[in-house]
């Protein structure tokens, strides 16, 4: 396959995956740590002002669910691409930032989430993902 071609299914692989995983996360989450009563989540004319009833329990699913959404897009993507692997995993890890700062900027959310998450969710777990895909690579003798 040639390489822009292998490259680009690593950006879409990469970025389908982490979404699916993501998505996966964010719903499972409220059946492992309910949500207040009364709010619904899936409302998004009231989804800011549903995010400040929520307790800090609560933000453990979405930023786990960004987090590994991100570190397995990036390692799909680096693991997939033909070059420049690093790159592309923290391509992923910029695309899903972006998407971050996008919900932060449009919703809001407690300051202490939206620094955790912006700051630990996208950028590390896009280099971790890029490193584990190397670091799993079988080195020639």
């Amino acid at each position: 396959m040639p390489t822009i071609l292998r490259n680009i299914l690593a950006v879409v692989a990469g970025l389908f995956l982490g979404s699916v995983l993501n998505m996966a996360i964010v719903t499972i989450g409220p059946i492992l740590i309910p949500l207040p009563d009364g709010v619904d989540m899936s409302d998004m004319d009231q989804f800011a002002e549903n995010l400040k009833l929520l307790k800090p329990a609560n933000f453990f699913a979405p930023w786990l669910a960004h987090a590994f959404g991100t570190l397995v897009g990036a390692f799909v993507a680096a693991k997939i691409a033909a070059s420049h692997k690093m790159k592309f995993a923290l391509g992923i890890g910029v695309f899903f930032l972006l998407g971050g700062i996008t919900m932060a900027m449009t919703f809001g959310g407690p300051l202490w989430f939206i620094v955790l998450d912006l700051v630990g969710a996208y950028l590390p777990m896009g280099y971790l993902g890029g490193t584990l895909a190397r670091a799993t690579r079988p080195q020639p003798t």
